[in-house]
């Protein structure tokens, strides 16, 4: 299979950064979701493009490939996680957070990375749906053209609970905008398992011209709990097929955000069950791999 496996440094903020990425190349990741926080290429703090450059020589020593993640929980509100959004009522607020994925295309041109991952926000009590998706149209335009600019796709991620929730949410976004280039798609696994109605595999094959960003681990139906693997209900072998099978060829990256106590272990427990996966996805019945 032509898998690219990385796993997201939200779930390794116990190492630092230098640690995190020595740890994944000597477990044979070939890359890495970054996730820009205050432990890891703090996007607020001074000094950042030389940091930035500092990362990029690092990655480069590793020979591990980068996504930009934009998840961090409270590095622009120390008080709201995931504030402000988006969607946020002051339009300050928004303006705040289109000025951080600014940045984050800014720092994902730097480092030579793939995507650029965001998300909408969750939709403010007392605002319209129409007022919402008028928001984040209006929120998106800078960044759209920054990654227009930069040439580094930005990849937006439906997320269970978000305005943007689903794979039909994300076709809405499209058009509402007029179908930008640089626009594309996060394709959280485990997501589809908890929400979606088309199978992880159908969502995959459905998704595939826009996939630019690929998160993966384990999840059950109807509950928003991002898991080891083996812990859920998802059959990887076929997924990780669809996968190889498509013509995504970004990272495929392990998203583990509350399992940072056991980040090390996890992270070699999870590339062990993918290969092992990969290999069986391959293997026709009363054959050897193909």
């Amino acid at each position: 299979m032509t898998l690219h496996l990385g796993y997201g440094t939200n779930g390794l903020t116990d190492l630092r950064l230098d640690d995190a990425l020595g740890l994944l190349a000597d477990l044979g990741y070939e890359g890495v979701g970054l996730t820009l926080d205050h432990m890891h290429l703090d996007p607020m703090a001074p000094d950042l493009t030389e940091r930035t450059r500092q990362v990029r020589r690092r990655l480069t020593s590793l020979g591990l490939r980068v996504t930009v993640e934009t998840g961090a929980r409270y590095v622009l509100d120390p008080r709201r996680k995931h504030g402000p959004s988006l969607l946020d009522p002051d339009p300050d607020a928004r303006a705040a957070r289109t000025a951080l994925l600014v940045r984050a295309v800014d720092v994902a041109a730097e480092l030579g990375a793939h995507a650029v991952h965001c998300f909408s926000g969750i939709t403010p009590p007392g605002t319209t749906t129409d007022t919402a998706w008028k928001r984040l149209t209006e929120a998106l335009a800078p960044v759209l053209e920054a990654a227009d600019r930069s040439g580094i796709p930005l990849a937006i991620e439906p997320e269970p609970g978000h305005l943007l929730a689903t794979l039909a949410d994300f076709h809405h976004l499209r058009g509402l905008l007029g179908d930008p280039g640089p626009l594309g798609l996060t394709l959280d696994i485990g997501h589809c398992q908890c929400l979606e109605d088309a199978s992880p595999v159908e969502c995959i094959r459905d998704s595939a011209p826009w996939l630019r960003h690929v998160q993966i681990e384990d999840m059950r139906r109807g509950v928003h709990e991002h898991l080891p693997f083996g812990d859920g209900e998802i059959d990887f072998p076929p997924v990780l097929a669809a996968l190889a099978a498509s013509e995504y060829r970004g990272l495929t990256v392990v998203e583990l955000p509350r399992h940072s106590h056991a980040g090390p272990e996890l992270a070699r427990t999870s590339i062990d069950f993918l290969r092992d996966a990969m290999t069986r996805g391959t293997t026709p019945k009363g054959g050897a791999p193909c």
